[in-house]
């Protein structure tokens, strides 16, 4: 895995990845660069896609949607046609905030977030079950949550970002 990122880069989308509303100016200053430098760094990542997009993440249960279930899904029969169906719907619905195809006993695992234990019932009869894809569904309610993060573990990555690139104004 070959990596263009230096530890300007490493630093630039550490900054990026926890405040998406920093200015550049403010990146900039904070990685010792000046703003057009940062700029055409940051346009550099974007277009090899290392930055998929920046988002705003807001407080569920402010928004009065506190209500979060974590569910396993087992379709009746995981054909390639049913997986579609599954997920194509599952794109639609906007209770299901993540959705991941998984191995073992189960073929999905679901985030689910909304108002309350009525509503969640409502959706795993109107819509989960009312597919007539599933045959079996294990819900768990969240009770708390220890630890929540959309940042990517970039301490991880750092054998692969050099300290060679010499010219800052990249």
């Amino acid at each position: 895995m070959s990596l263009d990122l230096d530890s300007i880069d490493a630093k630039i989308l550490d900054l990026i990845q926890r405040d998406a509303g920093m200015s550049v100016a403010d990146i900039a200053d904070a990685v010792g660069l000046s703003s057009s430098p940062c700029w055409r760094r940051i346009k550099r990542m974007e277009e090899q896609g290392l930055i998929e997009r920046r988002v705003t993440l807001l407080n569920h249960a402010k928004l009065g949607l506190g209500f979060e279930v974590i569910a396993n899904v087992k379709l009746s029969l995981p054909s390639r046609e049913n997986l579609e169906a599954f997920e194509r719907a599952v794109s639609d619905w906007p209770e299901v905030v993540e959705c991941i195809t998984i191995t073992g006993a189960v073929d999905y695992f679901i985030r689910i977030i909304t108002t309350d234990i009525h509503a969640y019932d409502n959706f795993l009869r109107d819509k989960l079950l009312g597919l007539g894809l599933v045959s079996d569904i294990q819900s768990r309610i969240v009770v708390n949550v220890a630890k929540r993060t959309t940042s990517a573990p970039l301490g991880l990555i750092s054998p692969f970002i050099s300290d060679n690139k010499t010219d800052v104004s990249e």
